[in-house]
């Protein structure tokens, strides 16, 4: 068998070939070890390979099946985001002085997936710390996007995000605080499901050399990746159980089904703009013919919403939370310049970059204010979608940008119809539904003139995460959906 015979099938299309024995799990495997030899030169995705466990794995998996076992995923190959722990494989999040820290154990999201059959190729590229919308980092290099290699897959998920685009296993699982899913889906033209805060398992998913303790860091969350909207639903469910750990009470809600089975069925709020930043034109196309469309097919659209929380509060606030949560962690050093930064913003300065500089040294009490302003944020959505089933909106200002790794990534610029703009201002897209910790979709939707993917972003209601798999799965079936970049 060719490695290129089933590189693009979904999750789904494999599993009904192995269970029905026209595939074996070795040759499937095989297949993808060979594809990655053979390609991964180029896109630099799988950058920790575990081919030979890979290879047992998928031996037991064939013995499992010929002895009438059943898994949902039982033989499909996949791969994961570097940063979850996997036993016996170095987790690093990409930083030098943790090369070599391999954990003891995997990261429950991965004991999941193996438990339901999957075979573990390896680990996807990350950018440092997981801090970037673009994959590069001194240990492992750049990860490359497979329709353009000079332009980035987007991060931090990016490595998982180029794994599937270039038809390195049917699918990976990544993490997201600022678009970390969303962005590289939309640059590589592929799905992920960014999860309603607090729904899926973290424990193992830790920066090294942390211990695997259950802990939810403020806005963090882990969601699955795949080339079918369908796929992402069949690995919700089983990445969705409680975390029973015995340290604590796992987190328990009672997953609601999807509001609709049908596309007309859906209410929707379509939003292609923002106040503090523009869209690129490419991308308001896109959406702009997405709501015709939909329209057309019956679905109810509207353009404008009195019930939608002030964007600018939002973003500003997602801006501080965000920049808390990740400054937590700097070193001193860091930290102190983080501090000295603060001191000189002008307190007037209502910019997204003083937010951000503010955030990075936000105070208990500053951060029970912000913490108050997004409560009443979460209420104001929850009234939303009251009228509103989805809320469509883009994942990103612009699709995938050229790499760009110049050493401070606060002073780049982002480039939207040849206008420059501040690089973490795109950043207000993601924190639109990750400062109230709303589940979010993004499914593959147009290319640009360039032939460059766009995707949509697809928002849901509070722990209902399989509404917007549900519409991507829809919108799939009606409009269509992952298309393989045509020099692989």
């Amino acid at each position: 068998m060719s490695s290129d015979d089933h590189a693009y099938r979904t999750v789904g299309e494999l599993a009904s070939l192995l269970e029905r024995g026209e595939v074996s799990a070795v040759e499937l495997t095989e297949a993808a070890i060979g594809r990655i030899e053979r390609l991964d030169p180029e896109v630099n995705a799988v950058v920790v390979r575990d081919f030979d466990r890979a290879r047992q794995a998928a031996k037991a998996a064939d013995a499992a099946r010929d002895r009438g076992q059943h898994g949902p995923l039982l033989g499909v190959p996949i791969t994961v985001k570097e940063s979850f722990n996997v036993a016996g494989l170095p987790t690093t999040w990409g930083i030098p002085p943790f090369a070599r820290f391999v954990p003891a154990e995997d990261a429950v999201a991965v004991a999941r997936l193996k438990a339901a059959g999957a075979v573990l190729l390896g680990k996807t590229n990350v950018p440092v710390a997981l801090g970037d919308l673009q994959t590069y980092n001194p240990i492992y290099g750049t990860t490359n996007n497979p329709w353009d290699p000079g332009r980035t897959p987007g991060g931090s998920s990016g490595g998982s995000a180029a794994a599937l685009a270039a038809g390195f296993g049917a699918a990976s699982l990544g993490s997201d605080i600022a678009g970390s899913l969303r962005v590289p889906a939309h640059f590589t033209g592929v799905y992920a499901h960014k999860s309603s805060f607090g729904l899926l398992p973290s424990r193992g998913h830790v920066a090294p050399p942390n211990a695997p303790l259950e802990y939810s860091r403020d806005l963090s969350v882990i969601g699955p990746m795949a080339r079918g909207a369908t796929d992402l639903a069949r690995l919700f469910e089983i990445l969705s159980a409680p975390d029973e750990t015995g340290l604590g009470i796992a987190h328990r809600t009672a997953l609601k089904p999807p509001r609709h089975d049908d596309l007309a069925g859906f209410r929707v709020l379509m939003l292609d703009d923002h106040p503090l930043i523009p869209t690129s034109a490419e991308v308001r196309t896109a959406l702009d013919a997405l709501a015709g469309e939909l329209a057309s097919a019956g679905v109810p659209v509207s353009r404008h919403s009195d019930l939608l929380p002030d964007p600018v509060e939002a973003a500003r606030v997602y801006m501080r939370l965000l920049l808390a949560s990740v400054a937590a962690s700097y070193p001193p050093p860091a930290y102190e310049q983080a501090r000295l930064a603060a001191a000189a913003v002008d307190p007037g300065d209502p910019g997204l970059a003083a937010e951000r500089a503010r955030g990075a040294v936000l105070s208990y009490r500053d951060w029970i204010e912000a913490d108050a302003i997004r409560a009443r944020h979460r209420a104001a959505w929850a009234r939303l979608f009251g009228e509103f089933d989805v809320v469509l909106c883009p994942p990103s200002p612009t699709a995938a940008f050229a790499h760009d790794h110049s050493a401070d990534q606060w002073t780049r610029t982002i480039a939207i119809d040849g206008t420059d703009h501040a690089y973490a201002d795109q950043l207000v897209w993601a924190g639109i539904a990750s400062a109230p910790g709303l589940p979010a979709t993004v499914a593959p939707l147009a290319r640009t003139g360039d032939g460059l993917p766009i995707g949509v972003q697809i928002i849901g209601p509070m722990f209902e995460d399989l509404t917007p798999i549900r519409f991507a799965e829809l919108l799939e079936r009606h409009h269509g959906g992952f298309v393989r970049p045509p020099h692989l």
